[in-house]
């Protein structure tokens, strides 16, 4: 599929890369963009030849936030009807892990796609922020939601009140970033954490995820009770029994997906 938005690549190594287009505007996230992004994430994630996904954008800018200049005159109502916003629960049903890799700047929507995903590698010049109050709106795809589970209550308070941002050292500090490279290095640093995942047993791995993400949605005893079954599920797999056999015999395992 051709996109006019973003740019995509599938790798030999099970990686499928989703690159913001944008440059001109900083990667800012239009309705186009993000009905491009999330067609192309979950075209990759029902392709079994890839098994973990990296988005980012580019030096400059992950993406500076939403695309103001198209959403600046709408009415509520107009806003309501569009709900572009629905796209964003899309990317919380890929069942296949997601990293972001983040440089300059990532703010407003860009934050919220960036905290969308599993896992975030940052380069030293990436500055996050929730800055939306300065216009008159609150973040409005999950960064309220978000940002609390992720760095606390009172820093989020911070960020999403008064504007606050993050270095890439202090959102590696707080929690939010899994780890910061310079500049030159940290989309192949991303690229290598992608490819280690997707080198591992698929199906444990998809389970491992959400089991993750059901313990920041439901009560502890639920969590628990999800993960068990999930446990339990995994020795119907061929990978569970070719794992465990690979270990028993002191070889490397060769994953199915199956």
């Amino acid at each position: 599929m051709t996109y006019e938005n973003i740019l995509t690549e599938r790798r030999d190594d099970g990686v499928g890369i989703v690159r913001l287009n944008r440059p001109k505007q900083y990667n800012a996230l239009n309705g186009a963009l993000m009905r491009e992004l999330t067609d192309a994430l979950l075209e990759h994630d029902a392709d079994p030849a890839i098994r973990c996904h990296l988005i980012t954008g580019d030096d400059r800018a992950f993406a500076a936030g939403a695309d103001i200049k198209e959403m600046a005159e709408l009415s509520a109502v107009e806003m309501f009807q569009r709900d572009t916003i629905s796209l964003w629960d899309k990317l919380t049903r890929l069942k296949k892990p997601l990293i972001a890799a983040v440089s300059g700047f990532c703010l407003g929507g860009g934050m919220e796609l960036a905290m969308a995903c599993d896992m975030i590698v940052a380069s030293e010049t990436a500055k996050f922020g929730q800055p939306e109050v300065t216009i008159g709106v609150i973040p409005g795809a999950g960064g309220t939601q978000r940002l609390p589970r992720a760095i606390g209550k009172a820093l989020a308070m911070e960020m999403i009140l008064n504007n606050r941002s993050l270095s890439a050292t202090e959102a590696a500090q707080f929690g939010l970033v899994n780890r910061v490279y310079p500049i030159e290095a940290y989309f192949n640093e991303a690229l290598k954490l992608a490819a280690e995942i997707a080198a591992r047993a698929p199906l444990a791995v998809q389970a491992a995820k959400e089991a993750i993400n059901k313990a920041l949605e439901t009560p502890l005893s639920e969590g628990i009770a999800y993960e068990r079954r999930a446990f339990y599920f995994l020795f119907a797999t061929e990978d569970q029994k070719e794992g465990m056999a690979a270990f028993v015999g002191k070889r490397d395992p060769k994953w199915q997906g199956k």
